[in-house]
């Protein structure tokens, strides 16, 4: 007997979207039927509601231990449920101590303890001298590693050079593990300090897409050299899209996200002083976010994740509004879905296009691509219940992460989810229904 079966006109499936009855047995989907096939056991039925695979986001910053403050296991899974997250990866930073060894890994996964409401697992971090660190990092577990290649806004976890980089890749590479870069080389730049700091123009040319494209040139230059896996991290310089096409083209084992943000903002309609919409890269101008658009839609760019990265309304500088001594990042975990769907759906996409860009091609970088990310017999039943025309505006009040500082406040979005399945039990109903400490750690 199945413990459940969900029945939906609009369930999309790697073949595309069509009405389906998915059975859900022992935490698996264990079948999916036609729409009028005969079955026996409970039944769930969503109308026209769409059935997708449960979001997939590998770019997170949780912060626990040592910066709970900023948001923590607890809040950050609650608010993944919310919005249809099923499944994160947190970055080795900005938690105290950062995930470096494999002591500071240990730490962290204690941490989780009671506070998992989604499935999380772990990256590592590589910096200048744990290269030693790395094959135990490896046999603990963690789903690959990430580095810097400029100041991490975090002083304990600082830039790797690119000796660094050439001593652990060919360890990564046999392991056919990714190598995750925030692509900036930057140079010396404090004289836009001189001018008005609550600008955000200023602080725009602050960061200028060269620190990008020089960045991807080295990372794209080592990528062939080692044959490791590499992924470039929240990508928003469209001026590398043509090196990055001819570095697929060539057969290079290499992967591209973007972020929500980039392409649901433009530098143009940032007003000065409004230091929520504060992350690096910055939020660049609407012709360069077109061109994103478009390497998203052609599938140069592979996916899309937040880099969820709260602060305190204090680090924020929302009183001040000043760009240079502001926290650079955005919160936005449990907007993940709708605000992409919003602006996707503008430009002609589908709810398959949806599921590729935060399910299944996120689930093939951290290596779950066999069990998670798409919904086929025999997958882990991780799934959300979309209410694709539905629409709803951002209020501090709904959202679940810690601190209510988002730059989507106020605006309205399309795609309510009305119910998060983990493990074929519903643990989110909309709009505040949850049952919680259902995640699981993952490892490779």
């Amino acid at each position: 007997m199945p413990d459940l079966i969900l029945k939906s006109t609009a369930v999309v499936t790697p073949e595309g979207q069509r009405p389906a009855l998915l059975v859900l047995q022992n935490g698996r989907i264990a079948d999916v039927l036609p729409y009028d096939a005969p079955v026996a056991g409970p039944v769930l039925d969503l109308g026209g509601a769409a059935i997708l695979p449960g979001v997939i986001d590998p770019h997170v910053h949780l912060n626990e231990p040592g910066r709970t403050e900023w948001e923590g296991f607890d809040t950050g899974t609650r608010a993944a449920l919310a919005g249809g997250l099923t499944t994160l990866v947190d970055m080795p930073l900005n938690s105290a101590p950062v995930t470096t060894s494999v002591a500071n890994l240990r730490i962290k996964q204690a941490a989780t303890q009671g506070q998992l409401h989604t499935n999380v697992g772990f990256w590592g971090g590589i910096v200048p001298g744990n290269a030693a660190e790395v094959g135990p990092l490896i046999a603990a577990g963690v789903l690959g590693f990430k580095a810097f290649l400029t100041h991490s806004g975090i002083d304990d976890f600082p830039n790797a050079t690119e000796a660094d980089l050439r001593q652990v890749m060919p360890l990564l590479a046999r392991h056919g593990l990714p190598l995750l870069v925030h692509c900036e080389l930057s140079e010396d730049n404090d004289e836009w300090k001189k001018g008005d700091t609550r600008a955000y123009p200023n602080y725009l040319a602050s960061r200028p897409k060269s620190w990008e494209d020089e960045a991807i040139k080295l990372m794209v230059r080592l990528c062939a050299e080692y044959r490791c896996p590499v992924h470039i991290v929240h990508l928003s310089s469209a001026n590398s899209l043509p090196l990055l096409a001819e570095a697929k083209a060539n057969g290079l084992p290499l992967t591209v996200e973007t972020g929500q943000h980039y392409l649901f903002f433009n530098a143009e309609d940032i007003a000065d002083g409004q230091t929520q919409f504060k992350c690096a890269p910055p939020i660049r101008e609407r012709a360069n976010n077109e061109q994103l658009w478009q390497a998203l839609q052609n599938g140069l760019i592979d996916f899309v994740a937040t880099d969820h990265s709260p602060a305190p309304p204090d680090l924020k500088q929302l009183a001040s509004g000043d760009f240079a001594s502001a926290w650079g990042g955005i919160a936005s975990l449990q907007l993940a879905l709708p605000v992409l769907w919003t602006a996707a759906r503008a430009r002609g996409a589908a709810l398959p296009d949806l599921a590729r860009w935060l399910s299944t091609n996120p689930a093939r970088l951290i290596g779950q691509s066999h069990r998670k990310g798409q919904i086929t017999s025999g997958y882990d039943a991780d799934l959300l219940v979309l209410a694709a025309d539905e629409k709803f505006t951002v209020t501090a009040e709904m959202l679940h992460h810690r601190h209510k500082v988002s730059p989507y406040l106020g605006r309205e979005l399309a795609g309510v989810v009305t119910h998060t399945f983990l493990a074929g039990e519903e643990v989110f109903r909309h709009p505040d229904a949850m049952h919680l400490n259902r995640g699981q750690l993952l490892t490779r």
